[in-house]
């Protein structure tokens, strides 16, 4: 499987997330359901989503640039 990420946006998506569930957030870019994984990594031979569970229901801003250096949340690596 290759490394061919792709930058899904240019700055974070706010999303609600609730405790306790298990969200897939794409890590390679590739989706169109961006920020979460829609399984195009496969198609596009790239790198695997990210399974994380929300540890409390807030708004959380999810990275869709993929530089992030805390996957699957925005640190502003956008702006660098």
């Amino acid at each position: 499987m290759e490394d061919n990420k792709k930058r899904g946006g240019d700055a974070p998506i706010a999303c609600e997330l609730k405790e306790g569930k298990k969200y897939s957030w794409c890590a390679c870019g590739h989706s169109e359901n961006q920020p979460f994984c829609d399984g195009s990594h496969n198609e596009a031979q790239s790198v695997p989503n990210l399974r994380f569970e929300a540890t409390e229901t807030k708004t959380a801003y999810l990275c869709t640039c993929k530089e992030t250096s805390n996957p699957p949340y925005c640190d502003g690596s956008h702006n660098g």
